[in-house]
């Protein structure tokens, strides 16, 4: 792949269900505080991803944080991160599957949302046994008419707010309070907002198959980064103003819900097309990222051997496959509860993403002093070191201390967890299994 196309994949992936759907939810639990919630974690991640970037320009590798856990922390450590990082995208592959059918089954009721889904899994999977180059090529437009979107919704929600468009503008802003469900909500909403911004990571795991990766994911991480939180920022920046934070339509699609209240009903109808589209981008994407992540797992002796297979063009069919059966799996769910899967997916994702930026800060912050002791170049370094990796990982500790306090993130943080050390303990048993087997 070329450079332009790791940048957009990147953008691509991010600007996805977690923004279209997402930021709804974070509205819903936060009010306009969430733009508090979005800003924190926005920080966060921009810090992360330059702690990451620091790693991937000095050793590009499809393994990407799972890897670079391994040098860091050990082979178990990096089976963990690994294995999670795989299951969590899976998860978002299947969330972005159901939120593009739900949308396109609104529009087109005659044809059940699994039926939409099961299209939308076939026809991305397909997308995905074709060759890097030919992929990045269509991920490259795949993601640029999204960011072009959400260009034209920011410009458009302005024009409603100036009193530019055919609806009279909100009569009073923040009726309830820019906090109406306190410092709870917030903490509730960060956990939506950081499965917002997941999908970022993913240039760290496509560098390995881009020309010239260590300065193909410098350009990538400088620039990448600030556009998301922008657009991310200023998107939920617009609903806030428009739309009351008890508005029903949050929980469908707030996008849409903003366009209509500006009374524009066609450009509402089209922008419903473009949040597919935009779905169906971030999916494609995430099928990538992940099978890439399993593919370098297979080849560590971490999963099985067969997920290592390539076919002639390069592609690791196997690991496409089984990167995509989640998402068939959640075709079923949708036959069954499709008002509840997009919910509950989304839920799950964000405190999965936490532990993957921790195990980041924290290989990096290993990784950078073994660089010094050994007086290696790095081509890209984080800034503030090692400061701003401590202040980044505090900052990780007071997100997770707050949703602590919140009985349904409380469940989802604990059950994560616990996951994480059943899969740490997993990884011994297998890393220690390859090693005497290598004895």
């Amino acid at each position: 792949m070329k450079p332009r196309h790791l940048v957009m994949m990147s953008l691509g992936s991010a600007i996805g269900a977690g923004l279209f759907v997402g930021s709804g939810a974070g509205v819903q639990a936060a009010g306009p505080a969430v733009l508090v919630s979005y800003v924190v974690a926005g920080l966060i991640v921009i810090f992360v991803m330059r702690a990451l970037g620091e790693l991937v320009a000095a050793d590009p590798n499809p393994g990407a944080f799972s890897h670079y856990a391994g040098k860091a922390l050990g082979p178990a450590a990096a089976f963990a991160v690994g294995a999670l990082w795989w299951v969590q995208l899976c998860l978002v592959v299947a969330a972005e599957a159901t939120a593009a059918a739900q949308i396109a089954a609104a529009y087109i009721p005659s044809v059940p949302q699994w039926v939409i889904a099961l299209a939308i899994m076939l026809v991305f999977t397909a997308i995905n046994l074709t060759a890097s180059g030919s992929f990045g090529e269509f991920e490259f437009w795949f993601s640029l008419i999204k960011v072009a979107f959400v260009g034209l919704f920011l410009l458009l929600g302005l024009a409603y707010l100036l009193g530019w468009t055919p609806a009279d503008p909100p009569a009073q802003i923040f009726a309830d309070g820019f906090m109406p469900t306190g410092v709870s909500g917030v903490a509730a909403g960060l956990l939506v907002v950081a499965f917002a911004f997941g999908g970022i990571e993913i240039v760290a795991v496509a560098a390995a198959e881009t020309a010239n990766p260590e300065r193909s994911v410098s350009q990538a991480i400088k620039t990448i980064v600030w556009r998301i939180l922008f657009l991310y920022v200023g998107s939920v920046a617009v609903i806030v103003l428009v739309l009351p934070w008890t508005d029903d339509r949050l929980a469908e699609s707030p996008f849409v819900a903003v366009i209509e209240t500006a009374g524009l009903p066609f450009a509402a109808s089209l922008m419903a097309a473009v949040i597919v589209i935009a779905l169906l981008s971030s999916m494609n994407a995430n099928i990538y990222g992940a099978s890439r992540m399993a593919f370098s797992m297979s080849r560590r002796s971490m999963l099985p051997r067969g997920l290592r297979t390539t076919n002639r063009r390069g592609v690791p069919v196997p690991a496409v496959l089984a990167t995509s059966a989640f998402g068939f799996v959640a075709v079923g769910l949708n036959y069954f509860w499709a008002a509840e899967v997009l919910g509950v997916l989304l839920n799950i994702v964000g405190s999965t993403l936490i532990v993957t930026w921790v195990a980041t800060l924290v290989s990096q912050i290993v990784l950078r002093r073994r660089a010094e002791a050994a007086g290696s170049a790095l081509p890209l370094r984080m800034w503030g070191y090692p400061w701003l990796s401590y202040a980044t990982l505090a900052g990780i500790a007071v997100i997770i201390g707050l949703g602590l306090t919140v009985e349904s993130v409380r469940f989802q943080i604990v059950g994560t967890l616990l996951f994480v050390v059943a899969l740490y303990v997993v990884g011994l048993v297998v890393t220690r299994r390859d090693r005497t087997a290598a004895v």
